[in-house]
């Protein structure tokens, strides 16, 4: 192969490289992400993303009894987990609070995403979209 061939075909595949990520887009909401708590495989970016979250709704609510903000350290652990559900026993969805079970499911992520960061989760493809389990989609 010569230089000038080599060449053409290295720019070739560097082409076509950029045009698949064109295609493939931004990172969409995911309906399919798995739970968050306690048992659960629990993925750092994740339960950043739920700290993350919950305490900007914290900073930015004064409700009798709210937990102190939570360490943004991507583990789940029982302070993440308690204040997890004072969200629960605190949102309410057709006039009904969440189960107080600690899990982030999909209908706490909702109240998840409705309260959050708007930075992290204010549209579909901002980065918390993808590790919070939502019924939300685009």
């Amino acid at each position: 192969m010569t230089a000038k061939t080599f060449g053409r075909a290295a720019a070739a595949l560097a082409l076509a490289g950029a045009a698949l990520l064109t295609v493939a887009g931004p990172a969409s909401a995911s309906q399919s992400a798995p739970f968050i708590g306690d048992g659960y495989a629990n993925n750092t970016h994740a339960v950043w993303c739920v700290q993350h979250n919950l305490n900007y709704y914290l900073n930015h609510t004064t409700q009798a009894g709210q937990p102190a903000p939570v360490a943004e350290d991507g583990f789940w652990g029982p302070q993440t987990k308690s204040a997890v559900q004072w969200l629960q026993a605190h949102t309410f969805l057709s006039g009904r609070s969440l189960l107080q079970d600690g899990y982030v499911g999909q209908l706490t992520g909702n109240a998840i995403i409705s309260d959050g960061d708007p930075y992290y989760v204010g549209s579909y493809d901002a980065y918390c979209w993808q590790y919070i389990p939502t019924t939300y989609g685009p």
